[in-house]
């Protein structure tokens, strides 16, 4: 895909279509030449698969949906032609909002919802460690910041992401 640019001093928002409401990637140039990176907030449901062109979605396995997000941020890295791959940059921030389950309900089966709840929270940790082991094995990992909240707009993921990591040209030579 690619993305309509708009410049402003030093900032760059790369985004889609005529009327955007928000942009995918924004970027500050610093001083010393490096970007900040902002990165829209994506679940791992509906949203990270249509940008990467996937029919499967998942619902709510976050060992499937976290892959699925930073996949879909090296994609826009790609298409905004800032660098190949997300190991090139370092994150400083995650923020998830991790949704609650969506099954059973809680008033019917409070225990089954207490598992289920467990069930998502070890995964997600897991998933959201393996991640930067296995593919960012030579950068630092991320501050995170995660609120629990009830549910997000997209019914089938299991949480929300945004982030902020910096790309530093000096490290790419």
């Amino acid at each position: 895909m690619a993305f309509n640019v708009k410049k402003r001093g030093k900032i760059t928002y790369y985004y889609s279509g005529d009327a955007p409401v928000l942009s995918a990637l924004v970027t500050e140039e610093q001083p010393d030449g490096d970007l900040k990176i902002h990165f829209a907030g994506l679940t791992g449901g509906y949203s990270a698969a249509s940008v990467l062109g996937l029919d499967t979605v998942t619902f709510m396995d976050p060992d499937v949906e976290i892959p699925l997000v930073f996949r879909c941020w090296e994609k826009w890295l790609q298409d905004a032609g800032i660098c190949d791959s997300i190991a090139q940059v370092d994150f400083t921030e995650i923020h998830a909002f991790g949704c609650q389950p969506k099954s059973p309900h809680p008033l019917v089966d409070p225990q089954g919802y207490a598992k289920e709840q467990e069930r998502l929270y070890t995964a997600y940790r897991r998933a959201y460690g393996n991640f930067f082991r296995e593919n960012c094995p030579e950068n630092g990992v991320p501050a995170r910041f995660t609120v629990h909240v009830v549910d997000v707009p997209d019914k089938a993921a299991s949480y929300e992401f945004y982030g902020t990591a910096l790309y530093q040209k000096a490290l790419q030579k």
